[in-house]
C-alpha cells in the first residue's frame, strides 16, 4: 500500500495517511467527490483544533459511550466516509455496546451500499442493515435519499450515533425522538449544533476513544452513567469548543506579531 511510503518522521505523516485511506475509500466506490470534499472541509478544522483531542471531545466521548450503554435500541450509522475511516471501530463499538450497524447514504446506489457492507463484514461485522430493500421505509421530515431507513434499524432506534453526519438528517432524527450522538470537526456546523451529543474532534482518533470509554464504563452503575448524561450540556460543549479554538488562535496571532 502506498501509505507504507510516508516517512514516520513527516510533520504531516497522519494526515497524509488518512488522506491515502480517503483515495483507497474513493476507488473502491465506498465515497463520493462530495465526500472527498467533505473529508478536505473537516482536515481545515482539524488544523484549528492543532490535531489533537481537545478536553471538551474528551468529555463528549465518555457522554457518548454512556449513551450507548444505557440504549435499549442503539444503532451505528455509517457513510461512505465513516466506512473508509473508522470501519474497524464501528465494528469494535457495535460489539462493546450491542448496537446494530446500518449504511445509510445521501448519494444513495446498490453498489455502494453493498461495497460498504463488505468493507463492514470485511472487519468483523455479522449484520449490516439499510442495504437495498431492507431500507424500506421513510424518515418524515426528509427529501434526499437518507429518508430510507431500515425498520429494524434507524427507523426503531432510540439512539444513533451518526459520525459525519447531515444537519438535516440529524434534525429529522431528533424530531423522531432519538438521542443523536455525531462526531464533527466543525462545532457551528448544523449537525453539531443539532445533535443531543457533539465530539469535536476528528474520526479518526474519536472513533477508538469511544470504544475504549465504552469498555471501561461497562463497569460503571447505570444510575452513575444516566448521572453524567444529565450533567451534560451540549451547547456549553460546543461554546468551550469554539472557545478552545479562538483561544488557540489568538496565541497563534500573538506569537506571530510579537517574533516580528
Amino acid at each position: 500500500m502506498r501509505t507504507k511510503k510516508i516517512p514516520k518522521t513527516h510533520p504531516r505523516a497522519e494526515s497524509l495517511r488518512v488522506r491515502e485511506k480517503v483515495k483507497e475509500g474513493y476507488t473502491e466506490g465506498i465515497m463520493v467527490e462530495n465526500g472527498v470534499i467533505a473529508h478536505g472541509r473537516g482536515e481545515a478544522f482539524d488544523y484549528l483544533l492543532g490535531e489533537l483531542t481537545i478536553p471538551e471531545a474528551s468529555k463528549a466521548t465518555k457522554v457518548a459511550a454512556a449513551a450507548l450503554l444505557l440504549a435499549n435500541n442503539p444503532i451505528i450509522s455509517v457513510n461512505g466516509n465513516v466506512a473508509t475511516l473508522a470501519p474497524k471501530e464501528v465494528v469494535k463499538l457495535a460489539e462493546s455496546v450491542g448496537a446494530k450497524i446500518e449504511v445509510n447514504l445521501f448519494h444513495r446506489t446498490l453498489g455502494r451500499e453493498i461495497a460498504i457492507m463488505k468493507k463492514m463484514k470485511t472487519f468483523g461485522a455479522k449484520e449490516v442493515l439499510g442495504v437495498g430493500k431492507a431500507a424500506s421505509l421513510e424518515l418524515k421530515g426528509l427529501e434526499s435519499s437518507r429518508r430510507w431507513v431500515d425498520p429494524e434499524g434507524i427507523m426503531t432506534a432510540d439512539t444513533v450515533l451518526a459520525p459525519l453526519e447531515d444537519g438535516d438528517r440529524t434534525a429529522a432524527l431528533r424530531k423522531a425522538g432519538k438521542t443523536v450522538i455525531t462526531i464533527d470537526l466543525n462545532p457551528l456546523s448544523r449537525t453539531a449544533q443539532t445533535a443531543s451529543i457533539t465530539i469535536v474532534d476528528n474520526i479518526v482518533r474519536a472513533m477508538p476513544l469511544i470504544v475504549e470509554e465504552s469498555t471501561i464504563l461497562r463497569k460503571i452503575d447505570k444510575n452513575d452513567l444516566k448521572d453524567m448524561i444529565k450533567r451534560f450540556d451540549n451547547k456549553v460543549n460546543l461554546d468551550k469548543s469554539l472557545g478552545y479554538i479562538a483561544n488557540r488562535l489568538e496565541k497563534i496571532a500573538s506569537i506571530r506579531v510579537n517574533s516580528q
